[in-house]
């Protein structure tokens, strides 16, 4: 009877310790994988439940962490439960192995669910707020409007490269066309 902890960071940036401190004390194995929720495969998590057999229990430390929406964590714990495998969600202290702990699992499952899709909801919602007001998103510019007008003036009536003029101002080549472009794909401003 084995018992092997699943975790899993979006980003590399993203500290584990937590879920290594949780589940430490209560598992045999613990597999972390680095992956966004929504990846098509995790090939990780797919180890781990390939390893598990009859009388071994599945443990995560949060229930976001294992599954990507309700009807995917409601499926992969039936399909453990049908193998005989324990599913326990350790910061919750739920183990599916009980029918309360079924039920429990499947309305936080839902919650879960609700509150990731209202996350995603409030993001786009800022983000088109940010963009209302006129708020640049995203990286700054490497160049500036007077750096490109310097570079423009300086392509059209000297024998300078583009190669050349980026260098000078410590990006590359393709930087400076595409931001030359794009200099040139803005609206003018209107008068009064």
């Amino acid at each position: 009877m084995t018992k092997i902890g699943y975790l899993r960071v979006s980003t590399q940036e993203q500290r584990p310790d937590r879920q290594i401190e949780g589940l430490r004390n209560r598992c045999d194995y613990l597999y972390m994988e680095t992956l966004s929720a929504v990846s098509p495969r995790r090939p990780i998590f797919e180890t781990v439940i390939e390893r598990l057999g009859p009388g071994d229990t599945l443990v995560v430390w949060d229930l976001d962490r294992a599954f990507r929406s309700v009807l995917d964590a409601v499926t992969q714990a039936e399909r453990l439960r049908q193998k005989g495998i324990e599913f326990q969600i350790a910061n919750l202290e739920i183990d599916t192995a009980t029918p309360a702990g079924m039920l429990v699992y499947t309305v936080m499952s839902a919650f879960a669910e609700f509150e990731r899709r209202l996350l995603v909801q409030r993001t786009k919602e800022g983000l088109a707020a940010a963009r209302r007001r006129g708020t640049r998103l995203g990286r700054p510019p490497k160049l500036d409007d007077a750096q490109l007008d310097q570079a423009r003036q300086r392509l059209s009536s000297e024998n300078e490269t583009t190669a050349s003029i980026a260098k000078e101002f410590g990006v590359a080549p393709w930087t400076l066309t595409r931001s030359l472009r794009r200099q040139c794909a803005k609206p003018l401003p209107l008068g009064p």
